[in-house]
């Protein structure tokens, strides 16, 4: 596989959500240590769509990549709990996400709506019932231990 190519594909199947309104918000918030939720976001959907490639697992790569882009599209800082909506962020933002997108992008595959719905397995009890949100699933808890450690590292 070249990355040259992923890479490529990524930046074309990406575009449109990159590209809209309301997700350069998402740089403005951190989402773990110092990584900002966009830049946390892109990651996820960029290894889950690397992950699908090298393992050969067929999925619908621009509902993966949109839906990984998406699933932490909740649009606030969750670290200050004056304006958060609640105080059960880890259990919550996959609905705040949802909601967002819809709103946002209109008419979401149900592949989409299952990777942001679904991608706090375990700590939320249901599930992904798609490959792809199996692989948004992984690639975030991946994501996620990483960008804890690096900052740890700081």
């Amino acid at each position: 596989m070249s990355l040259d190519k992923l890479k490529r594909d990524f930046d074309e199947l990406s575009k449109d959500v990159v590209g809209s309104h309301r997700v350069p918000l998402m740089r403005t918030f951190i989402q773990h240590g110092t990584t900002s939720t966009f830049d946390h976001v892109v990651s996820v959907s960029y290894r889950a769509l690397a992950l699908a490639r090298g393992l050969r697992i067929r999925v619908d790569e621009r509902s993966l990549v949109r839906g990984g882009l998406l699933h932490d599209y909740y649009l606030y800082d969750w670290h200050d709990h004056e304006h958060a909506p609640d105080n059960w962020h880890g259990f919550t933002h996959p609905g705040h996400a949802l909601r967002n997108a819809e709103q946002d992008f209109g008419d979401l595959t149900p592949i989409e709506r299952d990777v942001i719905s679904r991608h706090m397995f375990p700590f939320h009890p249901l599930p992904p019932t798609t490959r792809e949100g199996w692989l948004v699933c992984l690639a975030d808890k991946i994501c996620t231990v990483q960008e804890f450690f690096a900052a740890r590292q700081r």
